[in-house]
């Protein structure tokens, strides 16, 4: 048996032990952001995606893993409350561009500024050495996912 062949339900076991700690959390956090905008947090997801650059609707349901019939409605709600808005995409006359108006952005930096996002009271606890090592770790991790 090599190396990895025996690893690989340890490395399983830890990789789900890893995501039901993130995915407890998630809730939480989900609730606040949702409570500091008024909307639910799949709009403020949205909201997120657009801040680097407009994107086409296509282009959005990708980014957020929704089908187009959705990010359709999202993008509707969201456009009503002035928050996005549609623009001719200046390459293709079929496609529209989606973009954050200054309201939007502005909903977007109230989260960033006002919901924390603080790692859980155990990880906070943890030795500086094992928060080294829990860094090494996840940075190599990290750079075989590029």
């Amino acid at each position: 048996m090599t190396k990895h062949a025996h690893s690989g339900s340890e490395a399983d076991h830890l990789w789900q032990m890893l995501v039901g700690l993130v995915w407890e959390t998630r809730g939480e956090w989900r609730r606040k952001v949702s409570t500091a905008t008024g909307l639910p947090f799949s709009r403020v997801r949205v909201l997120k995606r657009l801040l680097d650059a407009p994107v086409t609707l296509k282009q959005l349901a990708d980014m957020t893993d929704s089908d187009a019939p959705a990010t359709t409605v999202a993008v509707n709600d969201l456009e009503d409350r002035g928050l996005v808005e549609r623009q001719p995409h200046p390459d293709n006359r079929r496609a529209k561009l989606v973009s954050l108006t200054p309201a939007g952005r502005r909903l977007v930096e109230l989260v960033h500024r006002t919901v924390r996002d603080d790692a859980p009271l155990a990880v906070q606890q943890l030795s500086k050495t094992d928060l080294a090592h829990l860094r090494r770790i996840l940075e190599r991790i990290n750079s075989h996912e590029t």
